[in-house]
This record gives C-alpha cells, structure tokens and sequence, in this order.
C-alpha cells in the first residue's frame, strides 16, 4: 500500500536531499578556498546512500519490520551527513555567519524529522497489524 502517510513522509526525506543537493552552495572561506563542495566523494556517497535507502523503503512497503530498520539506518547516515556538514563549517574562519556558510546544512536536520515521523507510523501500522491477530 504506497497510499500510506510513512510514504509520503519518506518522499518528502528523498525529496529534501534531492533538494539540497541541488541547492546546496559550495561553500568558499575568507582566503577564497574551497571547503565544501557538492560533488565531493564523500557528501555525495552520503547523499545518494540516504536517497538510495529511503527509495528502498518505500519499495518494501510490504515489510514493516525491514522498513523500520532501513529508516533507521538512514536516521544514522543522516546523523553522519550532518556531522560531515558540521565539522567542515566549524572549520571555516568568520564567526557563524549564514550567508557565509549556508542553511543548506541544515536538511538533513529535515530528513531525520520525516524518518522519524515515517517510523512512528509504521509503527502504529504494526501495532495495528498485532492486535487484529491477536483477536483472531
């Protein structure tokens, strides 16, 4: 059943990190170095991983349990995205700035809120899907 609200919750997580890396500035410090750029091997592996696993998901809407841990995992590589975004903006000299290091870094924040919202409802689907059993 796509129609469910976990699926659009986890569309919604693919279609953040698709946003943000189409939309996400390089970003340069004061000395005109590049510190992050998008198509760096490691933001980008990130990037696609997470996009890949919350496609997977959505595929194995059949699999609630097999959900679940697939959206838990892309919580963590989430985590990891942003620690990756984090630790090279700490890195940049000017204070906290935005306009100097972007808001972008702060989708994966986004995705991990749909995951977790897309795990609650599939956990109420399981629940759900217990106490009819248990009534048979």
């Amino acid at each position: 059943m796509l129609q469910r609200i976990q699926t659009v919750y986890l569309l919604l997580s693919a279609l953040a990190l698709v946003g943000l890396y189409l939309w996400f500035p390089v970003v340069i410090d004061a000395a005109g170095a590049i510190v992050v750029e998008k198509n760096e091997p490691l933001l980008l592996g990130l990037l696609i991983g997470s996009v890949v696993l919350t496609l997977v998901s959505i595929l194995n809407f059949k699999k609630r349990q097999l959900q679940f841990v697939l959206n838990r995992l892309n919580i963590i590589l989430n985590f990891v995205l942003l620690g990756v975004f984090v630790y090279r903006s700490l890195s940049i000299s000017g204070g906290t700035l935005v306009s100097e290091k972007g808001i972008g870094v702060l989708i994966p924040i986004i995705s991990i809120v749909f995951l977790a919202l897309a795990n609650k409802a599939i956990k109420r689907d399981e629940d759900l899907v217990k106490s009819v059993d248990r009534l048979r």
